[in-house]
């Protein structure tokens, strides 16, 4: 890690004066958003310039205390490199000078430390690695298995997927990929490598090029295998990151459905995601609809759906209609394809909308009143009742439009002992923010619906003729 402060000759001769000055007022901090950048380096050229990959972190602020702002330097700059080779990282800091303006000055070394660990080498070393350790992947690579796999993205046969046990060497990649993990997946943690049942998914690339590693790493999923009782075992994907010179090729497509085939090979009981993202809900919901849109067991159930919307009349609300599917065939659906009951219905709802005219205005608003009493049902306990809750806006600097709470009072022999009413600003409220909750559920349908819909267009059609 090197510090180094500009101006230090013409300094020197002034530093006491320096100091005497300092800062004028209170410090005001200047946040790590604004002062830090993080870079992937592919070759020791690029190591040390700023003309390489940048990494977009989704927020270096909270790694520097509540308010995310560093204390008591003076034109703080913070550039870190990551090896894409090995995953090291080598950090260079300068600033013009350093003085406590009421705050304090900031320690950057053990905040850099919670980030990068020991893969925070100096330059010198940094610089070797591209050298010593060039077949980094390959090594790890070695240990593992080739998932083959059916898939809809298998345009470049260079690329493969590796399984590899998380122990030894995939263990240490693990430890190096750490750091981007924190810094690209937000709310993310490090799993528990000690913890039995870790495995890896490595999206590699090989090269016949003398000049570059045999294997290039451009993505990872880390998934761990627990037990379903009474003897089975589900699959749980816990992270998935694609580096970000390789995002937007189709390589966590290319994991989600390695890890599905896995599932079907080995009998897995089902597969779930960890805290996904929505941008991975996404693309894991288009993989799940397209596999169930040539899934015959589904077929008839879905049309019987569909007519239902079509002919019911929801809009006065005289009637109410459930948009699920059977219960025989969550489980079929289960069994055979091992998409777990939650991901199971929410892709329902999406092959419904799809199966839609969207210009049928009637079918459009039954389809949206489903969603709203199941939203209604799932925040306040049921459609036709509240059990006692109430939805209310709560203050929030993330976004106030759409901040709530869900509170509820104990049921008592003695109504009067309720010591909660509902105002009629509080429902007037409570339906503004529910109607917010539907609009954005019914936007992530529609927008997977279309993806879908622009990927499966014969697998589509098949379906509606039926």
């Amino acid at each position: 890690m090197a510090l180094k402060q500009k101006g230090t000759d013409a300094a020197a001769a002034d530093s006491k004066k320096r100091r005497r000055v300092g800062f004028s007022g209170i410090d005001a901090g200047v946040e790590a958003n604004e002062c830090m950048k993080v870079f992937l380096a592919r070759n020791p050229d690029e190591a040390g310039s700023e003309d390489c990959t940048s990494i977009q972190p989704f927020d270096l602020n909270h790694f520097f205390g509540e308010d995310g702002k560093i204390y008591g330097y003076k034109n703080l700059k913070i550039n870190v490199w990551i090896s894409a080779i090995s995953f090291h990282g080598y950090a260079d800091i300068s600033f013009e000078e350093t003085s406590d303006g009421g705050k304090g000055i900031t320690d950057l070394k053990p905040v850099l430390q919670s980030i990068f660990g020991e893969n925070l080498v100096e330059k010198e070393e940094f610089l070797q690695t591209f050298s010593k350790e060039c077949e980094y992947i390959r090594d790890v690579v070695t240990n593992g298995n080739a998932i083959k796999h059916e898939g809809t993205n298998e345009s470049d046969p260079a690329v493969e997927i590796v399984r590899v046990e998380l122990q030894g060497a995939a263990a240490f990649l693990y430890s190096r990929l750490v750091p981007l993990v924190l810094l690209l997946v937000e709310g993310s943690t490090p799993i528990d490598i000690g913890e039995h049942g870790w495995e890896m998914h490595l999206v590699v690339k090989k090269t016949t090029q003398e000049s570059v590693p045999k294997f290039q790493l451009l993505g990872f999923a880390a998934v761990h295998n627990f037990y379903h009782y009474p003897e089975s075992t589900r699959l749980r994907i816990s992270q998935i990151l694609v580096l970000p010179p390789h995002q937007g090729e189709g390589h966590g497509l290319r994991l989600l459905e390695a890890i599905n085939s896995i599932a079907l090979s080995e009998n897995i009981y089902d597969v779930t995601i960890e805290d996904s993202s929505d941008y991975l809900q996404y693309v894991r919901s288009s993989i799940d609809c397209l596999r169930l849109l040539t899934f015959d067991p589904i077929k008839p159930a879905l049309s019987a759906m569909v007519s239902s919307l079509k002919e019911t009349n929801l809009s006065k609300r005289t009637c109410s209609l459930r948009m699920v599917p059977p219960a025989d065939l969550t489980e079929t659906v289960r069994q055979k394809l091992k998409i777990n009951k939650k991901q199971f219905l929410r892709c329902w709802e999406i092959l419904v909308c799809l199966s839609l005219d969207s210009e049928d205005r009637k079918s459009m608003d039954n389809f949206r009143a489903c969603i709203y009493d199941r939203t209604k049902g799932e925040i306040l306990g049921g459609a036709t009742g509240t059990n006692g809750k109430r939805l209310v806006q709560m203050p929030s600097s993330v976004n106030e439009e759409e901040s709530f709470a869900v509170f509820w009072t104990q049921d008592c022999e003695d109504a009067d002992d309720q010591t909660v009413e509902q105002q009629p600003e509080d429902l007037k409220t409570q339906e503004e923010q529910l109607n917010e909750l539907v609009d954005n559920q019914m936007e992530e349908i529609v927008g997977v619906a279309k993806n879908v819909a622009s990927r499966g267009k014969d697998k589509l059609a098949e379906l509606l003729a039926r």
